[in-house]
This record gives structure tokens, C-alpha cells and sequence, in this order.
């Protein structure tokens, strides 16, 4: 069985303090359990707790690592969803491996943050993608960008390599030539689906996962486990 992950600025130093020292006294954590601290950036320490309050955690390393982040890197680029399914989009993603995710406001998209409630729906994004980083014991955690306009969006991804899911379109994601791509943009849109418009603008390949129509929340799931099948990162 996987060891809890806890956040830790500095995990080589075998100590807990602040929310995370609390969570693990919810969790019950006790003297003699281990514990895997990381940093989020791929440096991990596996602990033998000796001492835990609500204050502070501390105990013996017994093991130190550095993960590698997986090649080629996946940014997911996710048109926002409606509220109910964002957080879900975000979760599915972290479990799916993804390397960092850049929501979209794409044209057909229905849910609009305002500018005034734009920072509290990124930190959503932000703390779900912390939160399921943990839950699926991730020592590299995703980043989540600021939102974009297809138009930014398309300045982005001039000369990147992108694809996009489309349900119209004729290439089979096993047809993909992965070889050399250092980071592979994916695009997934809104439950009304991508404009031609949009796809002439963005220029991102269109791809198909498969004869079944997915929801915005679990095509970028879906596109994560076939990458990391189709490539090394798996």
C-alpha cells in the first residue's frame, strides 16, 4: 500500500508544520507510521514519524528521491466547463498525469467568469489539481495557468504541437506520431463542441479517441491515459 503524501517546502528535513501538520493529525497519523513528504517539484523524503501534534510533524528520513517529470510533457488545455464539472475536469486530469492545464474560454463556452471572480475560479482549479496530486501520490504537481481566449490561445500555440478532440475527425489518436514531441499540447472543448472557425484559427490537429462522443470532463482523462500508452511516459 502507497504512503499518504504531505506537502513540504523542504522534505529532506522530515518536518510537517502549519495545514499539512493538521492534516495528518486528522488522518492519525502517529509515532512509528511512515509518510512521504514532497515538495511538488519531484523531490520526495519517505519519513518514520516520531513526533505529531496539530502544530508539527517530525521524524527520521529513511529514504530520499528525485522524480523525473515524463516525456513528452502534456499541457491540457480545457475549455471551462460549467461549475459542477470543472473541479471534476481538474481531478480527472491530475489522476491522468497531466503536466500542467490552461482553462479556455473558448467560443462555445457557456460557463464566463467575470473579472471579478476570475482569481477565486483559478485558485479552485488550483487547489483541486493540489488536492488530487496527494490523493494519486504525485511527487510533481500540475501547474494551472491563467485563462485564455481562443485568440491568446492561438498565439500560444504558434509553432507548438497541438491536437485537438473532435468527434468529426478521421485520425485515430494510435495514428499520432509522438516521436520527438518535447511538449504536446491537447485541446479539449466545450460540451457544444469547436467551431470550424476555431479550429482554422488554432491550427491544432484534430484527433479521435474513439467511436464513443465523451463529456468535456473526461475527454482530457481519456486523451492522458491514451498518451501515456502511445508514448514513454507510461
Amino acid at each position: 500500500m502507497s504512503l499518504p503524501y504531505f506537502y513540504a517546502p523542504q522534505p529532506a528535513d522530515g518536518v510537517l508544520t502549519g495545514a499539512e501538520a493538521k492534516h495528518a493529525h486528522v488522518k492519525r497519523i502517529s509515532p512509528g507510521d511512515r509518510i512521504m513528504l514532497v515538495d511538488g517539484t519531484g523531490h520526495t523524503a519517505e519519513v518514520t514519524v516520531s513526533e505529531c501534534t496539530r502544530e508539527r510533524v517530525a521524524g527520521d528520513v529513511i529514504a530520499e528521491r528525485t522524480v523525473e517529470p515524463p516525456q513528452p510533457q502534456v499541457v491540457l488545455v480545457q475549455a471551462v466547463p460549467k461549475s459542477e464539472r470543472a473541479e471534476l475536469a481538474v481531478d480527472l486530469a491530475v489522476q491522468g498525469g497531466v503536466d500542467a492545464i490552461i482553462p479556455w474560454i473558448s467560443h462555445r463556452t457557456i460557463a464566463r467568469w467575470s473579472a471579478d471572480k476570475q482569481d477565486k475560479q483559478v485558485q479552485k482549479w488550483r487547489n483541486q489539481a493540489i488536492a488530487s496530486a496527494k490523493q494519486s501520490r504525485r511527487a510533481i504537481w500540475p501547474t494551472v495557468h491563467d485563462p485564455v481566449t481562443t485568440n491568446q490561445l492561438a498565439e500560444r500555440l504558434r509553432d507548438a504541437r497541438a491536437i485537438v478532440l473532435h468527434e468529426d475527425a478521421t485520425t485515430p489518436i494510435t495514428d499520432v506520431d509522438f516521436s520527438g514531441v518535447e511538449t504536446l499540447y491537447v485541446l479539449v472543448g466545450p460540451e457544444g463542441g469547436i467551431g470550424q472557425d476555431e479550429l482554422d484559427l488554432l491550427g491544432a490537429q484534430p484527433v479521435r479517441l474513439g467511436p464513443q462522443v465523451l463529456r468535456t470532463a473526461s475527454a482530457g482523462f481519456a486523451a492522458l491515459c491514451a498518451i501515456g500508452a502511445l508514448t514513454s511516459r507510461w
